[in-house]
């Protein structure tokens, strides 16, 4: 069965500078795929270039497994949400959500009733007649949400949708973005700079840096055994050491104190409510950062003795781009 999105050695450039260099990826039918990177790595370049709002300079684009390089935005089967939400001010709930079926021509009893049923999707039935200014900015983002599954798109493309809520709200749309997700069986691809979103929402991430994908794996994959020391230290915070002429990633969390190891002298403490953070510098020079749960029990001090460990099924050596690629 031919992946629902399926990038072949994708390339687009801007006068001299590379936005994406030659990019190959296939995401599933009904994945929860995520591409994660800082800004300017390419990444939403990328999802442009599947929305058909960007024409690559090489490479091919397939939906299922159909070529569609060089064919326009709407007649892919594909729907993007932006950050923006883009709504119709001037329009009702209802009417910005029934907006695209207007378009296809669907009669006004079939999109009554599929705007009914995607707004009860997105838990905001009975909100129909309301303004998109009399909504909340969770609430505006779901109508947006519904505006683009109610045309069932093979595939819903989203442009980092929750950078504009505050912490909490983002939290929750996380949880809501993923149960929505499931329920549909759709494939969902979504661009996001926050490690966070990327473990917490995706069955698989593409970590991207600099026009290219370093590493492709499941959240678990990704964090636990990164390739590169770009993947390690952008997902998550790790430690990087180099034993014996070959380079590791060490996770904060997997370093313990206090054991047997190598000694060490704690340089600085850092509270941070439910786990504390120590740096800590060892006799070779290495500064390695420790997390530890807050167990209620105080604090080893600064300038305190200590010697470090961890188990060597958690130093995960890493290799250069050049390397990976």
């Amino acid at each position: 069965m031919p992946a629902d999105v399926g990038l072949q050695s994708i390339h687009k450039a801007y006068a001299d500078v590379i936005a994406v260099d030659e990019i190959d990826l296939d995401v599933d039918s009904g994945e929860f795929f995520t591409l994660l990177g800082p800004s300017g790595s390419g990444k939403t370049t990328t999802l442009r270039i599947i929305a058909g709002f960007e024409r690559p300079d090489g490479g091919a684009v397939r939906l299922g497994g159909a070529d569609v390089t060089h064919t326009p935005p709407h007649k892919r089967d594909v729907n993007t949400v932006f950050q923006d939400y883009a709504l119709f001010p001037h329009m009702t709930v209802a009417e910005n959500v029934a907006y695209g079926l207007k378009v296809k021509g669907v009669d006004r009893a079939e999109r009554t009733r599929r705007v009914d049923e995607v707004l009860e999707r997105v838990r905001l039935d009975g909100y129909g007649r309301r303004k998109p200014i009399q909504l909340s900015g969770g609430q505006r983002q779901r109508v947006a949400l519904a505006r683009a599954i109610v045309n069932r798109p093979q595939v819903l493309l989203l442009d980092e949708p929750l950078g504009a809520l505050d912490l909490k709200l983002r939290q929750e749309m996380q949880v809501f973005l993923k149960t929505l997700q499931r329920e549909l069986g759709m494939t969902f691809l979504y661009v996001t700079h926050d490690q966070e979103e990327a473990l917490t929402m995706s069955d698989h991430v593409a970590v991207f840096n600099e026009g290219r994908i370093e590493q492709v794996g499941t959240p678990t994959e990704i964090y636990q055994q990164p390739v590169t020391e770009f993947v390690a230290g952008f997902v998550g915070t790790s430690n990087i050491l180099e034993r014996g002429g070959k380079r590791f990633s060490v996770r904060p969390e997997r370093i313990a104190l206090n054991g047997s190891g190598d000694p060490a002298t704690v340089a600085d403490v850092v509270f941070v409510g439910s786990f504390i953070r120590y740096l800590v510098e060892t006799e070779a020079g290495e500064r390695l950062t420790v997390v530890q749960q807050n167990s209620g029990q105080s604090a080893i001090q600064p300038g305190a003795r200590v010697h470090v460990s961890w188990k060597p099924d958690d130093a995960y050596e890493i290799r250069t781009p050049q390397e990976v690629r």
